[in-house]
């Protein structure tokens, strides 16, 4: 018995060793929520509150969001929702997450476009959005 479970634990340590940077695991991990916040390394910055606008409706891919304008963006109340989380989170946002593209977000993200030495618009920008780890 003592020599099964440890073949099994070899076999399973091998798998993982070979898997690549452990995609295997990272599924288990992996967020179903597109818009979810995340840094340069990939990882999820969700909190734990939930928000109105976490049940809005929203592509079922990430990578849908990298296709649309700027203008259709912000129209949608849960990518609104999600930017106004990560602004947030970064301390630029101090209003209520309601997924409404209002002046104080357009404030924060002035802000935000002031201290990372962006030009000053209140716009929604790809370079806002990267800024964000937004898609």
């Amino acid at each position: 018995m003592k020599r099964l479970t440890l073949a099994v634990i070899l076999g399973l340590a091998a798998t993982i060793a070979q898997a690549d940077d452990f995609a295997i695991i990272d599924d288990i991990w992996r967020s179903p929520d597109p818009l979810a916040q995340r840094d340069e390394y990939g990882l999820l910055h969700q909190g734990k509150n939930v928000n109105a606008t976490d049940f809005a409706p929203r592509y079922k891919w990430r990578w849908v969001y990298y296709f649309k304008a700027n203008e259709q963006l912000i129209l949608q109340p849960a990518y609104v929702g999600s930017m106004q989380t990560g602004l947030r989170r970064l301390g630029y946002y101090c209003g209520p997450i309601n997924g409404v593209f209002t002046p104080e977000v357009s404030d924060a993200i002035a802000r935000l476009q002031k201290n990372y030495s962006m030009r000053v618009t209140g716009t929604l920008t790809d370079s806002v959005r990267r800024a964000l780890h937004m898609p």
